[in-house]
This record gives structure tokens, sequence and C-alpha cells, in this order.
């Protein structure tokens, strides 16, 4: 039974650290994908740039990643994961425990970049989950990247 209890905790221990790693990989994996749109953006301009950014399939969404782009007022200028969304200002968008979500990635990029972490529905769970967004400013844009924890 000791021997049982001694390889339980030892499993649990090993899913723990697979589970940071996989949060390690999953935040390097948005910063990575910001920074690509960055470059893009800036080497190609805000029309290329958005178009690329609204495609559901190209080298800006990756599975659960895609690129979004808001102004600093709030209006979505480009969403890989939902197009509905472009032309929309979000700025007062609100996450079930009452945060203002856009504000804040807006907020987080005019102060150099970083992360954001607010709730939002899993598309894929349909459930409300904790979500961490890495964003970066470009002149007066919020390019952002995100996943589900």
């Amino acid at each position: 039974m000791k021997r049982f209890v001694c390889v339980m905790i030892s499993l649990l221990a090993l899913v723990g650290c697979l589970s940071v790693a996989s949060a390690s990989q999953k935040q390097e994996e948005a910063k990575s994908l910001v920074k690509k749109a960055v470059t893009y953006l800036k080497k190609n301009g805000k029309e290329a740039a958005f178009a690329e950014f609204n495609k559901s399939t190209g080298p800006f969404v990756k599975g659960e990643f895609y690129i979004f782009v808001y102004d600093f007022k709030g209006m979505t200028a480009a969403h890989g994961g939902n197009r509905k969304l472009v032309g929309k200002n979000m700025y007062e968008l609100k996450d079930s425990d009452g945060k203002y979500l856009v504000q804040d990635i807006i907020k987080t990029a005019k102060q150099g970049g970083g992360w954001s972490e607010y709730k939002w529905t899993n598309p894929v769970t349909k459930k409300i989950e904790p979500k961490m967004t890495y964003v970066e400013a470009v002149d007066d844009l919020a390019i952002g990247c995100g996943f589900y924890k």
C-alpha cells in the first residue's frame, strides 16, 4: 500500500510538471505569434496585415492561437478567431467577473506590452475558463494572441 501511494504521488507530481510545461509552451506560442504579427504589420502595412490576420487559415492562426487587433478606442481591426467581430467596438466588453477585458488589453499594450488575464467562454468546451493573452502595441493598435489555461 505504501508503495502504491508513493507511485501515485510521483505520477501526480509528473502530471503537474507537464501542465506547467504545457502552460509555458502556450505562453511562448502566443508571444511568438504576436511578435510575428508585429513584424508583418510593420513590413506590409495595416491593410495587408489585417487581411492576413482575418483569415481563418494561414500563418496567423494555429489551432487555439490566433491574432486579434484592437485600436486604442476598442474597435476590432482584425480577429482571426471570429471575423464577425471586425468593425465592432469592444471597449466596454466585460468578462464574467465584470473585468473590462479589452480596456485591460489596451492598457497592457500601452504600458509596453505583456500579459492580460480574464475569463472567457472557450468555444471548444463551451465553458467560461481563464484565458491569458499576450499583447504588444504598434502605433495606436493592440495586437494580441491568447490561450485558455
